[in-house]
């Protein structure tokens, strides 16, 4: 794996410090004139802690656009291992606490997912962990179910690859599932309890997958 360069934590660091101060300068401007009492604190804390994650997803969208996160490998030193990077500074401080706890409810999670660049149709919802939501499209009446994981990155000793996972409609990703960069699953199909979905893989429509590595157990009829 490579080291996330001076260059990028110096990037995060300074865009974190943005966060922080706008998210506890609104909450202090918000709730500081109010008569609180003895909930003062407690209001406070709680609203910066919520303004905070939101000028979060507000910045992060914006380094997005700036630095879109493309498809391949990118090279060392490239402005493609830049954004990766910065990427996931991001998920590692930022956004790890609210995707991989279960505090949230699916549709608070959803939202979540949503504003941090995944594509995902109505009535679709992760109890699992989509890892790269930028690179994640998702059709409509999909689940991926409980700590099933999700993720559109390839990290192979110091090979860096970006691919986007994209998952079809009425799809079912089962409990404690992994599925890995560049995969395509088709309309309808199952990816069973725990299995590992290797890269690049195809299913088709309707098609059910199982194992370690996953592989075709039967087609729906």
């Amino acid at each position: 794996m490579r080291k996330i360069g001076a260059k990028e934590i110096v990037v995060f660091l300074c865009l974190l410090a943005l966060i922080l101060v706008l998210g506890t300068g609104s909450a202090l401007l918000l709730l500081g004139p109010l008569a609180l009492g003895d909930f003062r604190g407690v209001a406070v804390v709680s609203a910066a802690v919520l303004l905070i994650y939101l000028f979060a997803f507000a910045i992060y969208r914006l380094c997005l656009r700036l630095l879109p996160l493309r498809e391949g490998a990118a090279a060392p030193g490239s402005r493609d291992e830049f954004a990766a990077n910065l990427n996931i500074l991001f998920y590692l401080l930022l956004f790890n606490s609210l995707i991989r706890t279960h505090f949230l409810p699916l549709p608070l999670l959803r939202l979540v997912y949503l504003a941090l660049g995944a594509r995902l149709g109505s009535n679709t919802y992760s109890a699992g962990a989509l890892l790269d939501p930028p690179l994640t499209t998702i059709g409509s009446d999909s689940i991926v179910g409980h700590d099933a994981v999700v993720f559109a990155h390839v990290i192979e000793g110091e090979r860096l690859e970006l691919r986007r996972v994209v998952i079809g409609n009425g799809v079912t990703i089962g409990a404690h599932a992994v599925v890995m960069a560049g995969a395509r699953i088709g309309d309808g199909a199952i990816i069973s309890v725990g299995a590992v979905l290797t890269k690049d893989s195809v299913v088709g429509a309707g098609e059910v997958w199982g194992g370690i590595p996953a592989r075709l157990l039967k087609k729906k009829t």
